[in-house]
């Protein structure tokens, strides 16, 4: 146990300054290692009073999971994830189940891949009596609360987002997305950028602070979704617009390593792969942009990212203050990655490394610290993991795996198998087919719609971390291993026709609702400006794909 003169000088520490205050980072750094100090000390005797821990859930959106581990991290100061990295386990190879939010939140919640819940885009998921994990804390004696993005059940986003996804086999090429831009706002004593973010920060540490303090005795779980650092709406391009300003401030920007930041490196336009051209051009990407205007976007990001770990570290503070934090499962994920520039694009939708790769970090009592955990691992594999954790068993058809074997420090898990594999899909939008990728050894596998029209992509990342190099043809061995296990896993082109099948239902239905407004409403959303170019062409395109003529 800490000694009362321990938890004097952490207290005098903390008090010092606060993350929200624009304190100087050398305390933030003590304040870090006090609760390293703190929670070494006496993390195993306070959690062996309680019967089943706490769980908390910080997921944000579009967290590069390569910025939580070497050399990623070096780009910028994450305290708090590496505080999480220090006393947990950090999954190094960690996947969204769909690369779009969304989707890939119905998999995490559900516990099931997209294609079994037809969780096909952002307007097309999960229902809302569908029986999640925190349903199953909550039917098993746990106080729960869920605060901020949730994001998983149907008839949410734009109907920009949702029409770009049905109609994403027609014949026309338009541009969906606002051009990439930075933006500086504030100076450098302006923390709270993205405010509604902060506030439910607040509103979970406030219940933390609430349910800490509660003479009840049942164990509590706690999510709180976050928007950053999800590029915010392009306000100056109208009530349609996307999200593709990266907004940030000085207080941020002094996180991030400039010296450190490079300029991806992009194929030439005409050697991309047409699903990629497809997106690039889509995501307006596909114009000029200067070596600054690249290194000024991924800032920014980092950037973005910074302020996203000062709220895990909000969160964590609660935990610490209110004497729980020992007794706490905490785990940090979010729902897909970032792309912020490379392979010329920005925004998720895509099997590229930056979008499909995603932070997973576990602390908690009875948990291994300090470790870095090999083993591909997807979201899907949250809800048997947290169910597990509190000890509740897990019914129905799951596809994840519990991951309590590779984190707890019992030998009574030590010899449960693992898969060797993580696969994701995506249906929805900028991508003009659906997208399979399979991770298996070293190799990544993505094949397209019935895996004939379109040429599927193969690479090794352990010798091209910048998956510029298709192999596909040179391993027609492997493609044939991973095409197989693939097919095991999924019969994706009965998935790809029932996509189909939705698409031009969805689409049917929504234009008929429309009536004679349809050509006005088409007209005018986010594609608005490459629309207005042809409209009857793009109208009888559209005719074509969805009545044949």
């Amino acid at each position: 146990m800490p000694t009362n003169k321990s938890r004097m000088l952490f207290r005098r520490v903390f008090s010092f300054t606060s993350i929200t205050s624009g304190g100087h980072e050398a305390v933030m750094n003590i304040i870090v290692l006090g609760f390293i100090f703190l929670s070494q000390q006496c993390g195993q005797s306070i959690c062996q009073k309680a019967s089943k821990p706490n769980i908390v859930m910080v997921m944000s959106d579009a967290f590069d999971g390569r910025l939580s581990f070497d050399p990623g991290s070096k780009l910028v100061q994450l305290p708090y994830t590496n505080y999480l990295r220090q006393l947990g386990s950090t999954f190094l190879n960690a996947y969204t189940n769909s690369p779009i939010c969304c989707p890939s939140r119905a998999a995490m919640w559900s516990g099931q891949y997209v294609h079994l819940t037809q969780s096909w885009n952002n307007y097309k998921c999960l229902d809302a009596n569908t029986t999640t994990w925190m349903d199953l804390l909550k039917e098993n004696g746990y106080r729960t609360k869920m605060i901020g993005k949730l994001d998983y059940t149907s008839g949410a986003h734009s109907v920009s987002n949702r029409v770009e996804a049905w109609t994403r086999d027609v014949q026309f090429l338009l541009r969906q997305e606002g051009r990439p831009v930075s933006e500086l706002v504030g100076n450098k004593s302006t923390v709270k950028i993205m405010s509604k973010d902060w506030e439910n920060t607040d509103k979970a540490t406030q219940w933390i602070h609430q349910t800490a303090a509660s003479t009840t005795p049942e164990p509590f779980a706690l999510y709180l979704g976050l928007n950053l650092p999800h590029p915010y709406k392009t306000e100056s391009l109208g009530q349609t617009a996307g999200g593709s300003t990266f907004r940030t401030s000085p207080y941020w920007l002094t996180k991030v390593n400039s010296d450190l930041i490079s300029v991806p490196k992009w194929l030439p336009l005409a050697a991309m792969h047409p699903v990629d051209y497809y997106s690039t051009f889509t995501k307006n990407c596909s114009g000029v942009f200067t070596d600054d205007e690249v290194k000024s976007i991924r800032a920014f990001y980092y950037a973005m990212c910074a302020e996203t770990d000062a709220m895990l570290g909000q969160v964590i503070s609660a935990l610490r203050e209110t004497g729980v934090l020992n007794n706490t499962v905490v785990i940090f994920t979010a729902d897909h990655g970032e792309l912020a520039m490379e392979h010329r694009q920005f925004y998720k939708m895509s099997m590229f490394e930056g979008s499909s790769h995603v932070p997973l970090l576990i602390m908690g009592p009875g948990l291994i610290s300090g470790q870095q955990v090999n083993q591909l691992v997807s979201l899907v594999d949250l809800y048997p993991t947290v169910l597990e954790i509190a000890g509740i068993s897990a019914v129905g058809n799951l596809s994840g795996q519990s991951l309590l074997p590779l984190l707890s420090t019992s030998i009574a898990f030590s010899n449960q198998q693992q898969r060797a594999w993580a696969f994701s899909e995506y249906h929805g939008c900028n991508v003009n087919a659906s997208t399979y990728m399979l991770r298996s050894d070293q190799w990544k596998y993505i094949t397209y719609a019935d895996g004939l029209s379109v040429s599927a992509q193969l690479f090794d990342l352990t010798l091209d971390k910048d998956e510029l190099h298709n192999v596909v043809h040179k391993f027609p061995d492997v493609q044939a291993h991973l095409e197989k296990q693939l097919r095991s896993i999924v019969d994706y082109p009965k998935v790809s026709e029932a996509v189909h099948v939705y698409n031009k239902k969805a689409f049917g239905a929504w234009r008929l609702s429309l009536g004679r407004n349809y050509s006005q409403v088409i007209g005018n959303l986010r594609w608005h400006v490459d629309w207005q170019k042809d409209a009857l062409a793009n109208e009888r395109a559209i005719d074509k794909w969805l009545y044949g003529y």
